[in-house]
């Protein structure tokens, strides 16, 4: 699990290829992603927005940028998490993603971004 602390608002991701999926598209990698975000901070924070970086080994780098997750933009209290699931496809069977969240700081609107943790993305056989 990668983990990253910023403006007291924790990210940690897993990773998990989908080997049901792999079948579904021609020469294509499928992976899925939990995110838990953690507010460790004492005031309510909100999420905006997403900027993912994604590399792939064969196909290069792209962006992705949007406005909260999934369709939502969670809301945190001081100690409270949101988790989700997402997932991407890649062209080869190794990549990486990074990114960050712009966060908002409900008590006095400040606008904030949180890091995202660089992971991984690979077929297990890869891992040998």
């Amino acid at each position: 699990m990668q983990t990253a602390i910023t403006n007291d608002v924790k990210i940690m991701v897993e990773t998990a290829w989908q080997n049901e999926r792999h079948a579904g598209y021609k020469q294509k990698f499928a992976f899925a992603y939990r995110i838990t975000i953690e507010n460790q901070g004492e005031h309510t924070v909100k999420l905006l927005r997403r900027h993912w970086h994604i590399v792939d080994s064969l196909d290069g780098k792209s962006e992705v940028e949007g406005e909260g997750v999934v369709g939502l933009q969670p809301m945190l209290e001081p100690g409270e998490k949101h988790q989700y699931v997402s997932g991407c496809i890649l062209g080869s069977n190794m990549g990486k993603m990074y990114g960050t969240f712009l966060m908002e700081r409900q008590i006095d609107g400040k606008l904030f971004e949180v890091k995202i943790p660089e992971f991984s993305l690979f077929v297990p056989y890869m891992n040998n």
